[in-house]
C-alpha cells in the first residue's frame, strides 16, 4: 500500500517545478510535461519514489541508527523541526556547520561545551562573575542551543541524510558522499539528483509540499521503531524464560534427588514389615531336646 497517492501529491502542489531556463537535465526522466514556461514533475513517479525512501528510512530506524533532517530554508524549518521532534532524530535547521560531518569530533566537542556551561551554571560557578561576562558567556550559550542544541544527542555520525532543496544544502551532500552516508533528498527540476541515493522528485518550496512527503517518511521511521520496541520487549521476554528455564533444572534435578533417596529409604523398611512373625501357643508342640546321657 503507498503512503501517499497522486491526489494528495497534486492537491499540495508538489507537482510544479521551476522556470524551463533553469532545469537541470539530468532531471529530465522525472518531468511530466511543460506548461507556460514551468516544468510539472511527473507525481507517479514521485509516488513511488516516497514508498521507496519511507521503507529505506523504516530499515534504518529499526536497526537503532540515527537519520539527520537538513533543511535550512525558510519556509522548511518549522516543518522539519516538528517532524523530527516527535520521532526524537536530530535536525539542522540554522546554518549548516561546515564540516559537522567530515570534522564531527570538534562539533561534538562544541556540544559538550554548551553542557558543561549549563553545569557551570546549575553549581552557581557563575554566581561570582561580573555581569558583563555572564552576559558574555550567557549569549555564548544561546549561539551554541540555536545552531547545535538541536543535535545535541547526536553522539556519533548519523547513518542517513535528509535533505530538503539538495542545490542550497549541497555542502552537506557533499560531506555525506564524502563519507559514504546515503542521501535521502527532496529534488526539484533545477537540482541535480545524481548524487542522491534516494531522490524524491517534488516541488521543494511550498509548504505543503515539503509537509505531505515528510510526514510519509516520518511515519514510516515511527513504525520502524516501534518494531524495533516491540523486537526488543520479544528478545527481553525470551531470554527472561531461559533464565527461568536454567534455574528450574537444578531444582528439578535435587527434587528428583531427593525422591530417589526416600524411595530407597522407605525400601528396606517394607521388606521388615512384610516378613512373617510366628508366635508360641499352647496349640504348638515344641520338641524337647534329648537329654544328655
Amino acid at each position: 500500500m503507498s503512503r501517499t497517492n497522486f491526489d494528495m501529491l497534486l492537491e499540495a502542489g508538489c507537482h510544479f517545478g521551476h522556470l524551463r531556463r533553469k532545469w537541470n537535465p539530468a532531471m529530465a526522466p522525472y518531468i511530466f510535461m511543460e506548461r507556460n514556461g514551468i516544468h510539472i514533475i511527473d507525481l507517479h513517479k514521485t509516488v513511488v519514489k516516497i514508498d521507496e525512501a519511507a521503507d529505506a528510512l523504516k530499515q534504518i530506524a529499526k536497526s537503532g541508527k540515527k537519520i539527520l533532517f537538513v533543511a535550512t530554508k525558510k519556509q522548511a524549518k518549522s516543518i522539519v523541526a516538528e517532524k523530527a521532534t516527535s520521532i526524537n532524530m536530530p535536525y539542522v535547521i540554522e546554518r549548516w556547520p561546515g564540516g559537522m560531518l567530515t570534522n564531527f569530533p570538534t562539533i561534538r566537542k562544541a556540544v559538550k561545551k554548551m553542557s558543561n556551561i549549563d553545569k557551570l551554571m546549575s553549581d552557581g560557578t557563575f554566581a561570582n562573575l561580573s555581569k558583563r561576562e555572564l552576559l558574555q558567556v550567557t549569549r555564548q550559550r544561546a549561539k551554541l542551543e540555536k545552531n547545535l542544541g538541536s543535535i545535541a544527542d547526536l553522539t556519533r555520525l548519523p547513518s542517513a541524510l535528509f535533505v530538503i532543496d539538495v542545490m542550497k544544502e549541497n555542502i552537506a551532500v557533499k560531506e555525506a558522499k564524502r563519507l559514504g552516508i546515503p542521501v535521502f533528498g527532496i529534488v526539484d527540476t533545477n537540482s541535480d539528483p545524481n548524487d542522491i541515493d534516494f531522490v524524491i522528485p517534488a516541488n521543494d518550496d511550498a509548504k505543503d509540499s515539503i509537509d505531505i512527503i515528510l510526514t510519509a517518511c516520518c511515519n514510516a521511521i515511527a513504525e520502524g521503531l516501534e518494531e524495533r520496541k516491540a523486537e526488543k520487549a520479544d528478545e527481553k521476554a525470551a531470554a527472561e524464560q531461559e533464565e527461568e528455564a536454567a534455574d528450574a533444572k537444578p531444582k528439578r534435578a535435587r527434587r528428583a534427588r531427593k525422591e530417589v533417596a526416600a524411595e530407597e529409604t522407605v525400601a528396606p523398611v517394607a521388606e521388615e514389615a512384610e516378613a512373617p512373625v510366628v508366635e508360641a501357643n499352647e496349640d504348638t508342640e515344641v520338641e524337647e531336646a534329648p537329654a544328655a546321657e
